[in-house]
């Protein structure tokens, strides 16, 4: 993903008019500045955090920051730009100053709604699931198709155990995005808790028409693993190869697959044939 580094050259200011008197008995130095006009600043916090955003978007997350943190130093008064000083600073880890970037945000404008999204996120990481669904749900009612946001807020009613609510959630972002193929990869892991295979088998199926993914080929030959032996254990060898931290129950757990999915999972990489590709996979997981 990441081809090439962005490189590009920060002009801050211009000192112009620099004058030195000099006298007989006394030397006296006296600089004079032609300060920045306040529409000068804002256009270059605006082009600064353009800057910041794409260094952010290409996982210079360190230098993003610091170019999020003078953009707004140039121009405290755009919320565009604090909601993107908070999402660098989620990127870097800093949660705490990031609702504070948040809550800066909201006051200059309580409308946007990538403000409640990535404090939604925030309180996600953290595992505060209710503030969560609260930020994500006011976020929400101002951009009601965003489908990120939708898919954070069914993956809560999934930790919860709340199928019907996941699934109404996960359908709508189907609705608005078809190749959505994490929601349809999601309605799977809920129907195999719920024992309708052939349901769970079939959205698995479908997430990998759009996406060959490995977590939706581990899922697919998990559940095919009673009915279909061969394509089973082909279609966990790919995964495993594609993905080897899918060997771990952990990182399945933080992918949100379920106590029956995660059983047969562990059932599965007992058998014979799949031994060598295991012990693969735990060499290179991480």
């Amino acid at each position: 993903m990441f081809k090439k580094l962005l490189i590009f050259k920060l002009i801050l200011f211009q000192v112009i008019g620099l004058s030195i008197f000099q006298v007989k008995k006394l030397s006296a130095f006296i600089p004079f500045y032609n300060l920045p006009s306040e529409k000068f600043l804002k256009l270059n916090g605006s082009e600064i955090g353009k800057n910041a955003y794409q260094l952010l978007y290409f996982g210079q997350l360190k230098e993003g920051l610091a170019l999020a943190k003078l953009a707004i130093s140039l121009n405290p008064d755009d919320v565009n730009l604090w909601a993107l000083l908070a999402e660098a600073q989620i990127n870097n880890k800093l949660f705490d100053d990031a609702l504070l970037s948040i809550q800066k945000g909201k006051l200059i404008n309580p409308l946007v709604s990538e403000l409640y999204f990535a404090e939604g996120s925030i309180y996600l990481n953290q595992n505060k699931k209710q503030k969560a669904k609260k930020a994500l749900k006011q976020g929400l009612e101002i951009k009601p198709k965003n489908t990120t946001a939708l898919f954070q807020y069914g993956n809560i009613f999934l930790m919860e155990k709340n199928y019907k609510k996941a699934l109404s959630k996960y359908n709508k972002i189907i609705e608005i995005k078809a190749n959505f193929w994490q929601a349809i990869n999601n309605k799977g892991l809920i129907y195999f808790e719920e024992d309708e295979i052939l349901l769970a088998i079939n959205n698995f199926t479908k997430a990998i028409e759009i996406k060959k993914n490995p977590e939706s080929m581990l899922a697919l030959g998990v559940s095919l693993k009673d009915t279909n032996k061969k394509k089973s254990i082909l279609l966990v060898k790919e995964a495993l190869l594609k993905d080897p931290n899918y060997v771990s129950l952990e990182f399945r757990k933080e992918q949100l697959w379920g106590e029956k999915l995660q059983k047969a999972t562990e059932e599965l990489f007992k058998i014979e044939e799949l031994r060598e590709d295991i012990s693969i996979a735990n060499l290179y997981k991480n």
